[in-house]
């Protein structure tokens, strides 16, 4: 057997259990890793520099995720494209979108880095970033975002090894990569007393390690996945075609991000201390949203090669599954984030006032996470069968706009103006949202022929 098609998952046939988990166990462990480049960032500067480069590092994520979600949104664009013309069997089709998806990957990637750098400090002080974290801010996202054209190459590269199955070659990539980024974080830091320009740094380095492994596989593929350099450009049909998916889903994105930056914002506000338990917390909640968000991902594809196959009896299975799937994740993990909590924290900080801070966001968050990875699997279904505006218009109104809202007003009471109140909007947003995803689940499938 070829071995690059013993890494292949056709989801559009047989049991569809086995193949999601196939599909998803490896990309927990992928994802797991990924975010491990920022946890590790967060560890060492939080034990070996103090509370103010915690709170540096960790107030830039909403930022980062606000500037990066545009085009991530567009990978999303080629995974479900490609995992169309894959369950098709269209190769010429597959290998125009494989090359158009690389090179819109290396165009994001350049667009990021000059915005990013020179928009950072701006961008924090329109965040109302505290003075004592401001230039440390500064400096680390300077850096992060140097490096931001080999993380679009890999978002890029790994979403089109996702659209038939595979993800377990971007584990074992992230993986060595991973491994360089903790080594480095503890030379730079430790050794050369670099701070957060050192984690950011080492960060960068190893995302170059992983785009390079990424597009390496592609190069040694064969037929429609096969990369080659000369046969780089833009194919028009293809090229609006990902955008069509992908612009709602970026556009999504970055409103959510928005959203999370408003609130981010708010966090702010109540001081440095608030602001590093609520980085420590959110990177543990990290670890169980993308290990529901597996689901998300293994849905898109799923329902993507089953609509290019042309077997769309197939959907209100691929549905129920993915979402008991991740149920049972969220409800597990968050449920163990809870009670785990005051010695997960510890992790990041032995500052008693931080570990209180942080255990204040993971009880309102912890116990209802699984509503959040519910919901995006009806966005994962509804993207798959080629319904991408939709589930935006959805999640702006109902996630992001209820958020807002109550920032806007309930949070705004004297009495309600509580960390607490603050953290309520996620799972009020949560709720609403998965019940009108899953209302137009019902209508689109009535549609379908």
């Amino acid at each position: 057997m070829n071995k690059n098609k013993s890494y292949e998952i056709d989801m559009s046939s047989g049991p569809i259990l086995g193949k999601l988990l196939k599909f998803a166990v490896p990309l927990i462990f992928s994802s797991v890793l990924q975010l491990l480049f920022n946890a590790a960032d967060i560890v060492v500067v939080g034990r070996f520099v103090g509370d103010n480069s915690l709170a540096a590092v960790g107030s830039t994520t909403s930022l980062i995720n606000l500037l990066t979600n545009l085009f991530i949104g567009l990978s999303i664009g080629s995974n479900v494209i490609a995992a169309h013309y894959y369950g098709a069997h269209k190769q010429r089709h597959l290998n125009q979108t494989v090359h158009t998806s690389i090179l819109l990957s290396l165009i994001s990637g350049v667009v990021l880095s000059v915005a990013g750098f020179f928009l950072s400090r701006t961008l924090l002080e329109l965040m109302q970033s505290p003075p004592e974290v401001l230039s440390l801010a500064t400096v680390y996202l300077k850096i992060y975002f140097l490096g931001m054209t080999a993380t679009m190459v890999y978002n890029f590269g790994s979403a089109l090894l996702r659209a038939k199955g595979d993800t377990k070659r971007p584990l074992y990539f992230l993986l060595f990569a991973g491994v360089v980024n903790v080594i480095l974080n503890l030379i730079f830091v430790i050794v050369f007393k670099m701070d957060v320009a050192g984690v950011a740094l080492a960060t960068v380095i190893s995302q170059i390690i992983s785009a390079g492994l990424v597009l390496r596989c592609l190069f040694l593929e064969e037929k429609g996945f096969k990369l080659y350099i000369g046969r780089l450009k833009i194919n028009r049909e293809i090229f609006f075609k990902i955008l069509k998916v992908g612009l709602p889903a970026g556009f999504q994105g970055i409103v959510f991000s928005l959203s999370n930056v408003v609130i981010q914002s708010s966090v702010n506000s109540f001081g440095s201390i608030v602001i590093a338990g609520n980085s420590a917390a959110s990177n543990l909640e990290g670890f169980v949203y993308v290990s529901m968000n597996a689901f998300h991902q293994a849905a898109i594809t799923a329902t993507s090669q089953t609509m290019g196959a042309g077997k769309k009896e197939r959907l209100n299975s691929v549905v129920i599954i993915s979402q008991v799937c991740v149920l049972c994740v969220g409800l597990l993990l968050g449920w163990s984030m809870l009670f785990l909590g005051p010695w997960l924290l510890q992790i990041y900080s032995s500052s008693p006032e931080v570990i209180d801070a942080g255990l204040n966001r993971i009880s309102i968050i912890g116990p209802t996470y699984a509503l959040c990875g519910m919901m995006d699997v009806m966005v994962g279904v509804l993207r798959g069968i080629g319904y991408s505006l939709l589930p935006m218009v959805v999640s702006l109104v109902g996630a992001c706009g209820l958020r807002l809202l109550w920032i806007a007003t309930v949070f705004q009471i004297p009495s309600l103006h509580t960390i607490i109140v603050l953290y309520i909007s996620y799972p009020a947003s949560w709720v609403l949202t998965f019940l009108a995803h899953v209302s137009c689940f019902v209508w689109a499938r009535k549609k379908l022929p």
